[in-house]
């Protein structure tokens, strides 16, 4: 059995891509799974170090008005096209899965023209222009938010399965993670992060609201600034008098999965992938999308958890301090609303998801 996987550009892609591809050697050792990138993209980076073999094709991305690069993208997509038929012509995959990017629209798009079986996963609820045509061609669309499927208009059975989260995300309780972490067991833990490389607007508006925090009893705040954005934010908090031990800053969380664990509430962006791990251990949220995402994609993210009640939603415009605190300070005093987001944060969690996208999958081979 051989598998074809693509999906890049960024992690929010690449990331599910390798969730799927551990879940399909868990139910079949023998299986070979190649992936197929492109050099500019982080799966360059990303897919050796998992042990996958990478193929590349060239391919760009289109703008979205007319210009000389919007004629040059038209180039590349013909070379594009050219290079995943190669692929296809050479490795005769039993299975083609795309994950979203730029990347994957060749690559499903020649596998479909010769008949083999494909299928794509789609992260947001508002779905990337690649999937929505690649839609009109594959067997089945896996979602992540049920919000996504009326913007998909093919033949293509549609299947809410949840996002894909790597199998470590459930590994961790919350009583060793504290522990781990070297926190209070006692002390309610907002966790904040804007990503891997931060987000200075929600830094800006934590850096208020953790002098407003520091010595209180009933909290602790773990933030990862991002390692570009620490010693201006150490610098700026010790101007403005330091903090107190209940206030843990690093520049990054080398350990995400535990420190989800550990929390009761987040303070996050609404990256696909992040949220998903968020509701698979029931951590409530306060949610900031990031306000120059593809099609705002991550407001919709946002806005069909906040529907279920498993967050707040705060946009980037609307972002201080005094905004992030009176949402934060909510939640601590009204111990009855947390346990509800905490609820509803659960009941949309798809620890499975993976497991699910697989097997569906795996199962529109030709025997």
């Amino acid at each position: 059995m051989k598998v074809i996987l693509s999906g890049g550009g960024t992690g929010g892609h690449i990331y599910p891509a390798l969730t799927i591809a551990d879940q399909i050697k868990k139910l079949h050792s023998e299986a070979e799974i190649i992936f197929v990138g492109t050099k500019q993209g982080l799966e360059k980076d990303i897919i050796p170090r998992y042990g996958y073999p990478l193929r590349f094709i060239e391919v760009a991305g289109f703008k979205r008005s007319l210009s000389l690069d919007t004629l040059r993208s038209v180039g590349k997509l013909f070379e594009g096209l050219y290079d995943a038929y190669q692929v296809i012509k050479k490795e005769k995959p039993d299975l083609v899965i795309g994950t979203g990017g730029y990347v994957c629209g060749p690559v499903v798009y020649m596998a479909a023209l010769h008949n083999i079986p494909c299928c794509i996963q789609e992260q947001n609820a508002m779905p990337g222009v690649t999937n929505k045509i690649l839609s009109r061609y594959v067997q089945k669309v896996f979602l992540g938010y049920k919000e996504a499927g009326k913007y998909f208009h093919g033949k293509a059975d549609l299947v809410y399965t949840g996002n894909p989260i790597r199998t470590e995300i459930l590994e961790h309780e919350r009583k060793a993670a504290l522990a781990e972490l070297g926190l209070d067991s006692n002390k309610k833990t907002v966790l904040v992060s804007g990503g891997s490389r931060g987000a200075r607007s929600i830094n800006k508006a934590m850096l208020e609201a953790e002098l407003a925090l520091s010595d209180r009893q009933e909290v602790q705040v773990l933030h990862a600034t991002g390692d570009v954005n620490y010693e201006q934010y150490m610098a700026e908090i010790k101007k403005r008098g330091g903090v107190d031990a209940n206030i843990i800053i690093k520049p990054y969380l080398h350990n995400m999965p535990v420190a989800l664990a550990a929390a009761d509430l987040a303070v996050f962006r609404a990256g696909a992938i992040g949220l998903a791990e968020l509701m698979a251990k029931g951590v409530p949220s306060i949610l900031v999308p990031y306000p120059y995402a593809t099609a705002n994609h991550q407001e919709f993210n946002a806005r069909a958890v906040e529907a279920k009640g498993a967050a707040k939603v705060i946009l980037d415009k609307e972002l201080n301090g005094e905004s992030v605190l009176e949402a934060i300070e909510h939640l601590l005093l009204h111990h009855k609303d947390l346990e509800k987001m905490q609820a509803a944060a659960k009941s949309l969690g798809k620890p499975q998801a993976a497991e699910n996208i697989a097997k569906q999958a795996l199962a529109l081979i030709k025997k």
